[in-house]
């Protein structure tokens, strides 16, 4: 098909405004201009919808004594009590009322992060809509009489969306070496935790109980400044199953800091955060190639190879995290100490044979069958369609073995038949090539 010529100077600012906008792409500020606007964008997630019930009176959060909003909160976002981890270096908002004896319990299903601390003056709320990635709540703790909920934006958004974060708003999981008072001495480093993470680093200024055999890790201990913050005891901290000689734990929902929590933990804010720069990738994509085909004349549906190399780049890093690449592998079983095990695995969805992307193995890895639950996710449902296309394609390659690549050489033979089988009975929406 030929196009109309157009002059050279507008065909070279096109290319410029092109070049701008994906060289930006994930720069902090660029997610709150078109076509993402965060900030004045109307969120959709389950928070959100929470809230507008509540202003509208149609739904009254009960309050407790004891923990404020919190336990009604939990029961209506179905966020498990299981799910309990407790953080206790400095690395909240409300970081003066953390230390290594009031620690900060965070709580979790697949779509809703809370944090809730001793006296604190709010709930902490982080919710994934689809569209927005991370969004970011407070619930009063003090007006008994109502619950109030209130976005919040630019304080979160300070740490939230960094370049630990994909620079979208997102979710941290971080190991740092915390004094007796719980402030991360940041210049003996920090490490990220993700699947990716060795055992020896993660977990560092969080309590964790459950046990883990030979394997050491960085949590339930305090460093000495004095001594050099890097020499850790990590024998002290070894497979804790109780943790009332560190803190007193009836102030909490559960006296736990599930091993197994802190592991799904870890993966699903990782896998968020890919599915979230991955959608905001393929939107300004979108939008850059829109901007060049109307200038070109060309067809809307056109596709240049630089556009097409950018979808697949967004997909490719979806792909991975959701297959765990370059996973760390376990030297010897790993067990938790309350029920969150048990409580996730039961969620399914099964098929026919009875095996789900929920189960577990903790004896090498995190899971038995090592792709993502997110798969299920709204915020998987919710990428930009090229970007999802090419998820599905990426997936069916690999799955079938047609792609044999070293990236994926940890998952056998059996492995991508199971997933392959279990994904064909279980997740809505594959394409019919699948089939």
């Amino acid at each position: 098909m030929k196009y109309r010529r157009r002059n050279h100077s507008l065909f070279t600012l096109v290319a410029a405004l092109v070049l701008l906008f994906a060289g930006s792409a994930f720069g902090q500020l660029e997610f709150e201009r078109d076509p993402i606007n965060y900030s004045s964008a109307t969120p959709h997630d389950r928070v959100a919808q929470l809230k507008e019930k509540i202003d509208a009176g149609e739904l009254t959060l009960e309050y407790d004594g004891k923990h404020g909003y919190l336990p009604a909160l939990m029961k209506y976002l179905e966020v498990p009590a299981s799910s309990q981890t407790l953080v206790f270096s400095k690395t909240s908002f409300q970081r003066s009322r953390i230390s290594p004896r009031t620690p900060r319990a965070l709580y979790f299903n697949d779509d809703i992060y809370l944090g809730w601390v001793q006296q604190g003056d709010v709930v902490e709320i982080s919710a994934v809509d689809p569209q927005l990635g991370a969004v970011f709540y407070s619930l009063d703790q003090h007006n008994t009489s109502r619950a109030v909920i209130t976005r919040q934006s630019d304080h979160c958004l300070l740490c939230h969306a960094s370049s630990h974060t994909q620079r979208v708003p997102g979710h941290i999981m971080r190991s740092v070496y915390s004094d007796a008072s719980g402030l991360p001495v940041l210049s003996s480093g920090t490490y990220r935790t993700n699947d990716s993470s060795p055992l020896a680093q993660r977990w560092g200024g969080w309590y964790v109980t459950g046990t883990h055999g030979k394997q050491r890790h960085m949590g339930n201990v305090i460093v000495d400044r004095s001594g050099g913050p890097e020499n850790i005891d990590v024998e002290a901290g070894a497979n804790v199953t109780d943790l009332r000689n560190h803190i007193r734990t009836s102030p909490y929902i559960t006296p736990d800091s599930d091993v197994v929590a802190l592991m799904v933990l870890g993966h699903q804010a990782f896998v968020h955060n890919q599915l979230t720069a991955a959608n905001f990738s393929g939107r300004v994509t979108e939008r850059d190639a829109d901007v060049m085909n109307r200038a070109l004349d060309r067809p809307r549906e056109f596709e240049s190879d630089s556009t097409q190399r950018r979808y697949d780049s967004a997909a490719e890093k979806v792909v991975e995290s959701l297959l765990m690449v370059d996973e760390h592998q376990f030297s010897d079983p790993i067990a938790g100490t309350n029920t969150f095990a048990a409580d996730f695995s039961a969620q399914g969805p099964f098929d026919s044979q009875g095996r789900s992307l929920r189960q577990f193995d903790l004896k090498r890895r995190l899971f038995r069958y090592p792709c993502s639950f997110l798969i299920y996710s709204d915020a998987f449902d919710g990428l930009p369609g090229r970007v999802r296309e090419q998820v599905y394609q990426r997936l069916w390659e690999i799955l079938t073995g047609g792609d044999q690549s070293p990236q994926f050489a940890h998952l056998t033979p059996v492995d991508r038949h199971a997933i392959l089988e279990i994904l064909r009975e279980t997740k809505e929406g594959l394409p019919e090539s699948w089939n």
